[in-house]
Order: C-alpha cells, then structure tokens, then sequence
C-alpha cells in the first residue's frame, strides 16, 4: 500500500473526524493534527476552505462505500440479496462492538449540520446515489428485476442509516441485527429465478 499525500490524509481525516463530531464539531486545525500534515498545508491544498474539505470528505466517502459494495458481493457466499445487505449491516455491527459508538456515517453527520448548504446538501445527495447505483447493480446482478433493484437499494440504504443512527443512540447494536432479519426474506423473494 502506498503511502498517502498530506492531502489525502486530510480529506481522510476530515470524514472520520465528521463521523465522530459532525461538521460545526470538526475544526480544520483538529483535521491537519489528525492527518499529521504540515500546518500550510491546509491553504495549499484547500483554498475553498472547510467547505471544500467537506465536499471532497463527502466524494472520498461515496468512493469507498462503492468499494465496499463490490468487496461485499464478491465475498458472498451464497450470493444472495439478504447477504448482501447482512454484510454491510456487519461492518457496522463490528466496529460499534470493537470501537465503540462514538462514530457513524459521515453523510448523516454533515446533513445533519450543514442542510442549509446547497453545494454540501448536493454533494451529499450525490454520494448516497452513488452508493445506492451499485447496491442496486448488485441487487440485479444477483437476480432481481431492475425495476425492483433500485427501490430495494432505496430501502437498504434508509433502513441502514436508520438503524446506525438508533445504535449509535441506543448503544446497542440490536437496531442493526433487526432491519437485517426483517428485510432479509423481502430481500431474498425479490430474487426472479
């Protein structure tokens, strides 16, 4: 694995450290201490200032959700659409259970503090579809028809955000165990064989 820039270290930074405090709770001067990157380094690389950090914390996001979904599909075994969604319920389920819950999902955090932004709303709103595309090329690559493919990806995804948003409050990873369970048999009927 290559070693990242100080930039990329910072808009990595940036994510984690918004899924832990939000928006309003994550200074740039918190983002270059986290990143272990040169203090002039956030002016070079971000002349639009936080904004801009956090739209491209938002495009990093939406890029590893991708990976994670083909990673996902590719290790299922049986290659089916409750697995698929049992796995990315688990990633969340292991790290509350190893780290604890103090952190979430980036998106919900700076939607929820920065809804008044229309550049970071749309941002955000392109890295959900962006993570909703492949979930729903996933869903019909394992047999259910496209017109399906995308409202069940719609509903994966909600019901995912919701339940990370109820253990993260609850403390409890019990809201994830359960989306999972009740829509698996949904999930799986969608399947045309």
């Amino acid at each position: 694995m290559t070693e990242r820039s100080p930039r990329e270290r910072m808009v990595y930074s940036a994510a984690q450290l918004i899924r832990a405090h939000g928006v309003s709770g994550t200074s740039l001067r918190d983002v270059v201490a986290h990143a272990r990157a040169p203090r002039g380094s956030l002016a070079h690389y971000f002349p639009g200032g936080k904004e801009q950090l956090v739209a491209e914390a938002v495009a990093w996001t939406r890029r590893y959700v991708g990976r994670q979904v083909s990673r996902f599909v590719a290790a299922l075994d049986p290659p089916v659409p409750s697995g698929l969604f049992r796995a990315m319920a688990g990633q969340w389920r292991d790290e509350f259970t190893s780290a604890g819950f103090g952190r979430g999902c980036p998106l919900v955090a700076i939607t929820a503090g920065e809804a008044d932004n229309d550049s970071v709303r749309e941002a955000v709103r392109d890295a959900f579809d962006g993570w909703q595309r492949p979930v729903a090329a996933a869903l019909t690559d394992l047999g259910v028809p496209a017109e399906r493919a995308e409202p069940l990806a719609l509903l994966m995804i909600s019901a995912l955000e919701g339940a990370i948003v109820l253990a993260r409050v609850r403390r409890d990873v019990e809201p994830l165990d359960t989306v999972v369970a009740e829509l698996a048999p949904l999930l799986d009927a969608a399947v045309v064989t």
